[in-house]
């Protein structure tokens, strides 16, 4: 729950950040249309400026600009996906690499405490080290009295919980990969559909008449195809991290019955 909570308040924030910059941008741009009017004494001097203001406009301007261009109601949805996904994303990529324990020196520190104090004491080096490994190794050690057999049984169960936790939020992840593009091409009919009523009306299919609805429909695609790439990497970098973290889990359970085995005897 906390985790939605965060994940909607990011949304929130950026959301709001991005509609107030562009409420600034586009006062901004008045004001200064406003006061160079006055300023304004041919049209040689006109064409100057904004020819000058064409070369100098920057990147978030520029990026501004296309979003309107695509129409609100097409690339704001697209906004919201790449949003909620990016932000599911970052927060699986934190938990993922804060999960990640050195299990050699674990198990070192393990079979110390063995040799010292005990099972008691080993559990008290699992407890107090973060991470699924060192959940493993606790439900382990704590059947550790039952024999190696429970030991291995309880590792394997508890195996495949920690797995599903690494995992979880990755579905939603996949889902903004799928329909981020999608909504692009959404877009994408619709300016195609207002190209051919554009035609329709004017009884011509001269570039002008097609122009709107073509912009719309391919700035939208473009929109959905960069949410749907930047995801997509992000996904893949939370797939391989989880594999490597699997595989740590399933190499150091094994270390670890050795260790049991051993110490037993």
């Amino acid at each position: 729950m906390k985790k939605l909570v965060t994940i909607l308040a990011f949304i929130g924030v950026l959301a709001f950040g991005t509609s107030k910059t562009m409420a600034q941008d586009a006062k901004t741009d008045s004001a200064t249309t406003q006061a160079a009017a006055p300023a304004e004494s041919s049209v040689t001097e006109a064409a100057g400026d904004a020819a000058a203001a064409t070369e100098e406009k920057t990147f978030h301007q520029e990026l501004k600009d296309q979003f309107i261009a695509g129409g609100a109601a097409f690339m704001w949805p697209i906004l919201i996906v790449f949003i909620l996904g990016l932000a599911i994303a970052i927060e699986r990529i934190i938990t993922l690499n804060l999960a990640t324990t050195n299990t050699k020196k674990l198990l070192s520190q393990i079979e110390d405490a063995l040799a010292k104090g005990g099972v008691e004491a080993a559990k008290d080096v699992t407890k107090n080290t973060r991470g699924p490994v060192a959940s493993i190794f606790t439900q382990g050690l704590m059947r550790s009295g039952e024999g190696i057999d429970m030991v291995e049984k309880s590792i394997v169960s508890y195996g495949g919980v920690e797995m599903g936790r690494l995992e979880s939020g990755l579905i939603w992840i996949s889902l903004c990969i799928s329909l981020g593009p999608m909504l692009g091409f959404f877009g994408t009919v619709v300016g195609m559909v207002q190209a051919f009523d554009a035609i329709e009306a004017a009884g011509d299919i001269s570039p002008s008449v097609v122009a709107g609805g073509m912009k719309v429909a391919l700035i939208t695609t473009v929109g959905g195809l960069i949410v749907g790439m930047v995801l997509q990497v992000l996904y893949n970098y939370c797939v391989s991290k989880i594999d490597s973290l699997v595989n740590k889990m399933e190499d150091a359970s094994i270390s670890l019955i050795d260790i049991l085995v051993k110490h037993k005897k």
